[in-house]
């Protein structure tokens, strides 16, 4: 959801490390994968994966090893190839992605799917969008077209509305869609799972005050600074627990999406660090800067 760089979402293939000679490619990025987190390869994992026949990924071992210099070996006996003395990543890992497959497994389709790499658990999904819902919108997102949907709110209940749809954002609970809506005239999050229809093809053109470089929350970038709440009596193992420099953490993060962080990471944005309930262990230092930002009321404790 929260990019350390929100001016740049765009994610391409891991980049190589440098000194690397070889650009990335995905079936040497897999192969370092498996050996980097899981400490070993045999073909077949290569041949399931993407589908190759074994002159192929062997190939693909032999170019790992001599071009990239990646240092692994083969065990005759189990045909696998594990790590050789002084071994080390090719490619930067993402954290993140890494994690999602060791947890998950590969696979962006159904043609192959590997499962947990290793022994993990996850937290089920409170809130997941339906497919018939989350693809039309993707694809105007994608078009850059107005849709109709039928939506429920607290306010209006059920409702067709129309919206200008330009991006998906995920507040740690549920997923959103990021929309001009031309009922209320404004720029809002839509959540997918009140979406109950979408229908395209049957709204106007998108007009020039309905384009996301308007959305003013979406495109003003704050940095929040946050610390150890004052009520801790060992601040230094928050400042363990989150990577803190100097004892704050620097959080850069839409503004349309800084409320939605604060309130999943429990900070008080009080600005006299007045919760004092246990799960709070974060103070948002700097809480003057959620000021104008249209949801700033769901962080907690701010009054603005």
């Amino acid at each position: 959801m929260f990019n350390e760089n929100p001016g740049n979402l765009e994610h391409g293939s891991p980049e190589p490390v440098p000194g690397s000679e070889s650009g990335p490619n995905e079936r040497l990025v897999f192969i370092d994968f498996r050996c980097t987190f899981l400490g070993e390869l045999k073909r077949g994992d290569l041949m399931a994966r993407f589908n190759i026949g074994s002159a192929a990924a062997t190939r693909d071992i032999a170019e790992y090893r001599n071009e990239l210099g990646g240092k692994i070996e083969l065990d005759p006996q189990t045909k696998t190839y594990r790590l050789a003395p002084g071994f080390t990543p090719m490619f930067a890992h993402e954290v993140e992605q890494a994690l999602t497959a060791l947890s998950r497994g590969f696979g962006e389709t159904q043609i192959y799917t590997s499962g947990a790499l290793l022994n993990c658990e996850i937290p089920p999904h409170l809130s997941t969008p339906e497919l018939d819902v989350l693809a039309p919108l993707c694809r105007a997102i994608h078009a850059r077209r107005a849709v109709k949907v039928s939506y429920s709110s607290f306010t209006s209940g059920r409702s067709v509305r129309e919206i200008v749809p330009f991006a998906l954002a995920n507040n740690g609970l549920r997923w959103h869609v990021r929309a001009f809506d031309r009922k209320r005239q404004t720029f809002v999050d839509f959540v997918l799972t009140r979406v109950h229809e979408v229908m395209e093809g049957e709204c106007a053109a998108p007009k020039e005050h309905e384009l996301e470089k308007h959305d003013i929350d979406w495109g003003r970038i704050l940095e929040l600074q946050l610390v150890a709440h004052p009520k801790e009596e060992h601040p230094e193992v928050i400042a363990l627990d989150y990577k803190m420099v100097d004892g704050v953490l620097r959080v850069r993060v839409r503004a349309a999406l800084a409320s939605y962080l604060l309130r999943q990471w429990l900070v008080d944005c009080s600005t006299d660090h007045s919760l004092k309930d246990i799960e709070y262990r974060l103070w948002l230092k700097n809480s003057p800067i959620l000021y104008d930002v249209a949801n700033a009321r769901l962080a907690p404790g701010y009054k603005g």
